[in-house]
């Protein structure tokens, strides 16, 4: 069961900016009723610290600078709360559409970057680890198409070798 976080007091940031990580604490839920919550994550995995590269600390500071009283890291300019979650997927639908780019829903997100990362050669268990899965195994098998091609690439590695020695 998933307990609310209170709000009354301003959460901490979830940017180290020391260490290049970012916190996942906390999610956003919508109730059977319509309602949304702020709870904690639904599984022990789930709550995790991501390393980011330099370059998306330093974006991320210069956002907060413009809005240095807030709580939020993105409030919303309406409200100065955060954003909706419904908000969230509009601005990226505009954002897509000024670059040019097709739709793509906001949790499909997840899987580029999981498939991104493997064929890059990131280890699966640190992708798992980074997307708060409870095993590799899962990853892997969400991701065979990823693993599958990076599998090909091992093999024509290995061929290329067998091929030295022989």
């Amino acid at each position: 069961m998933t307990t609310a976080l209170s709000l009354a007091a301003p959460p901490r940031f979830d940017l180290d900016e020391e260490n290049k990580t970012i916190s996942v604490t906390k999610q956003y839920i919508r109730n059977p009723d319509g309602t949304r919550v702020l709870t904690e994550p639904k599984t022990e995995t789930s709550i995790r610290q991501v390393s980011i590269p330099q370059a998306a600390v330093d974006l991320l500071k210069e956002e907060h600078a413009k809005h240095p009283d807030n709580k939020y890291m993105f409030p919303s300019p309406l409200t100065g709360e955060m954003y909706h979650p419904d908000s969230v997927v509009n601005i990226q639908e505009k954002l897509l559409k000024a670059a040019g780019l097709e739709h793509i829903r906001f949790h499909d997100l997840r899987h580029t970057f999981a498939t991104t990362a493997l064929q890059n050669g990131v280890d699966v268990k640190t992708v798992s680890t980074m997307l708060g899965h409870y095993d590799a195994g899962f990853t892997l098998r969400t991701y065979t198409h990823a693993t599958r091609q990076m599998q090909d690439k091992a093999a024509e590695t290995m061929g290329n070798f067998m091929e030295q020695v022989m």
